[in-house]
């Protein structure tokens, strides 16, 4: 990642937000692809500077189109509801901090497969930043010393994930990672369907093809049995 000049506080302070946190970023050598958590590197303040700048250039995307703003009462506010829809809410899994998640030991040693799902998920395609829905089921196969999590906290983790621009693919395997840290169980397993926009919406205009991935780790990925009957209580929901 290419360094950029050191500035002093002085001179951080006249650049805009985006390019602030850009700048923390680029020097803590951090990457910020589309589906990276940033939250670490937004200060008090900040994400409303950044929702402006967005709100901004947005508009002049708007009259890059020979949209007319100023007469047009159904798009004058529609650089702002972008802008808001963007920051707030459907790439919000960027700029927030994970969601508080309370862990409770496994007391009782349960060790038998939980399935959590189907937990609707929404999220959007980063190449052409077109809705992606779906649904996720989670397979857990946990031991005598996991941390149990709540049954909404799944649905949250979800949402944090997959409110970012990615790839289904990536998605998926993120989301693993950190049920995998959190829960520290001996086997999780992982499958998500969904419907493409940008495969509905524009090119093929395919209205219903879906595609469905999965990632198995430990007892899922080493045991066949466990991972059929994972796969054989999805069929049945």
């Amino acid at each position: 990642m290419p360094r950029t000049p050191k500035l002093n506080e002085a001179e951080l302070a006249t650049l805009p937000a985006s390019e602030r946190v850009r700048y923390r970023l680029v020097h803590a050598q951090r990457r910020h692809h589309a589906n990276d958590n940033i939250a670490a590197f937004i200060e008090d303040g900040e994400l409303d500077q950044i929702q402006a700048e967005v709100q901004a250039k947005m508009q002049e995307v708007l009259r890059a189109l020979v949209i007319d703003t100023d007469s047009d009462h159904n798009t004058q506010e529609t650089a702002k509801r972008v802008a808001k829809m963007f920051v707030r809410e459907v790439f919000k899994g960027r700029y927030v901090a994970s969601p508080a998640v309370t862990e409770f030991p496994n007391v009782t040693r349960l060790n038998e497969l939980m399935i959590v799902g189907p937990i609707t998920v929404r999220s959007a395609c980063s190449h052409h930043l077109c809705p992606i829905m779906g649904r996720v089921w989670i397979g857990l196969l946990p031991n005598e010393h996991s941390n149990l999590i709540g049954l909404s906290k799944y649905a949250r983790l979800c949402d944090w994930i997959m409110s970012r621009p990615q790839i289904q693919e990536e998605a998926v395997t993120m989301l693993a990672n950190e049920l995998q840290e959190r829960v520290q169980p001996d086997g999780l397993a992982i499958v998500m369907e969904a419907d493409h926009f940008c495969m509905h919406w524009r090119g093929v205009k395919d209205s219903e093809s879906m595609m469905t991935n999965s990632v198995m780790r430990g007892a899922f990925l080493k045991d066949p049995n466990l991972r059929r009957e994972f796969l054989s209580l999805l069929s049945k929901k």
